[in-house]
């Protein structure tokens, strides 16, 4: 059997940072930025369970906050208080090793390995053919925003979540048999569930390296030499292409030597194997948000126009309505409640057909705003209010995801997410990149 080094399949072994012992990792872990950005009642509800603890949600923002007034002094906090953990003890730094977590959220349990990913072994660019692949399209002018707050910040923190494809679970799952030290055992914050962190030495991974060995060679076999896809994006599509910027920019100002081993070259990650019974994909739901004084029914029959024009034809039908071998897309607005048929339609995916008309709106007619949504009670409450629309979408089969990608690149955004708001990653783990 080859035995590879950890550069292979584009990982790196960390040097994590934890906050000190004793901290309440109930209020210091925050869920990831780019969650309930419709909803500042929940950021409202976090920032009073935090308080004055130290807590992650001092040095992240969330996107409900980007483009908004006070963004520049947010994140010079953010700095401060990066500095500040930094140099009274609130952050610790562990021995190069790993992070072995299980998180249970909704009556699942899954399992991951916080390690860090190599940017240099991942291109978001479309049509790339990367080790690290990216699952849906990268929209480049959601990079700048977030690169504000990651360029020259000396700590990062990751609600990147990284798939492998390991039916054999012979990677992440033996790693609960190793030696390790339990870390945190917590309830996380406004229904997030629980989670226990144990921390392997990097000397206890050579088992993992041992198996991703074997998963590498199976991966060479599957796709063909140059376009092997070992690591699919699961979640921080964008967060990773940010972190890839700013390397990218970074290097240009090292020498060959300083670039081969700087922290910043890496960024921190969980992977996951999606295998894993508790990984449940999840859809994505659209809510668009009037302009121009419309009605939501307004905007529904807008995108009905458009999928007309986009697709064979589309019609409106009563709600629950079906037929074979067109897209039947459940809308909700404030007024009525029906279903778009699109027959004929150019698209693979539901997700494809409704992402191209509702960009004509949002882009080119600048008649509406959008926002991506996980779960149906939050697209029912946003999509009741006056002059907005909620549209509903099926969930994709986590198992045509490394297929599909291989074949077609990457999927239509917002295609699918790995379960609801509420489990995703919360931020806990940290590294310091310089």
């Amino acid at each position: 059997m080859a035995k590879y080094d950890w550069e292979t399949f584009g990982f790196h072994i960390p040097e994590i940072m934890l906050p000190r012992e004793g901290t309440d990792y109930s209020k210091w872990a925050v869920v990831a930025c780019d969650q309930y950005t419709s909803e500042p009642e929940y950021w409202d509800e976090v920032e009073s369970i935090v308080g004055d603890a130290p807590s992650t949600l001092r040095l992240m923002l969330p996107e409900i906050y980007l483009g908004k007034e006070g963004e520049a002094e947010k994140i010079r906090a953010i700095r401060a208080s990066m500095d500040q953990y930094l140099n009274d003890g609130t952050l610790r730094t562990m021995p190069k090793g790993c992070m072995l977590v299980k998180r249970t959220t909704e009556g699942r349990s899954r399992i991951g390995l916080v390690i860090a990913t190599d940017l240099e072994a991942y291109d978001f660019n479309k049509g790339s053919r990367s080790l690290t692949r990216a699952t849906e399209g990268t929209v480049i002018e959601r990079i700048p925003p977030r690169l504000r707050i990651r360029e020259g910040a000396p700590v990062e923190l990751p609600h990147i979540l990284i798939l492998i494809d390991d039916p054999e679970k012979s990677v992440i799952e033996p790693l609960v048999n190793v030696p390790q030290e339990k870390v945190y055992d917590t309830d996380l914050m406004m229904n997030g569930g629980h989670i226990t962190g144990s921390f392997i030495k990097e000397e206890y991974l050579e088992g993992a390296k041992d198996a991703l060995s074997v998963l590498f060679d199976k991966a060479v076999e599957k796709y063909g030499e140059g376009n092997v896809i070992f690591q699919a994006m699961g979640d921080g599509n964008h967060s990773l292409a940010t972190a890839k910027t700013n390397w990218e920019n970074l290097k240009k100002t090292l020498t060959p030597e300083e670039a081969a081993n700087h922290p910043a070259r890496y960024a921190l990650c969980e992977i996951e194997n999606i295998h894993d019974d508790g990984i449940v994909f999840e859809p994505i739901h659209r809510v668009v948000f009037q302009k121009n004084g419309q009605s939501g029914m307004d905007l529904v029959n807008e995108t009905v126009e458009l999928l007309k024009e986009q697709n064979g034809d589309a019609y409106l039908a009563e709600e629950g309505f079906t037929s074979e071998g067109c897209f039947s897309i459940p809308y909700i607005t404030g007024e009525k409640r029906g279903t778009i048929v699109v027959e004929g339609p150019v698209s693979k995916l539901e997700v494809g057909a409704l992402q191209n008309a509702l960009d004509v709106m949002v882009k080119e007619r600048n008649s509406c705003d959008i926002d991506y949504i996980h779960g149906t009670k939050a697209v029912e409450s946003l999509a009741a209010r006056e002059g907005n629309a909620g549209f509903m979408l099926p969930a994709m089969d986590k198992f045509l995801l490394f297929p599909a990608v291989a074949a077609d690149g990457a999927l239509p955004r917002k295609t699918f997410s790995m379960g609801e708001a509420n489990e995703k990653r919360f931020y806990i783990e940290s590294r310091y990149i310089g």
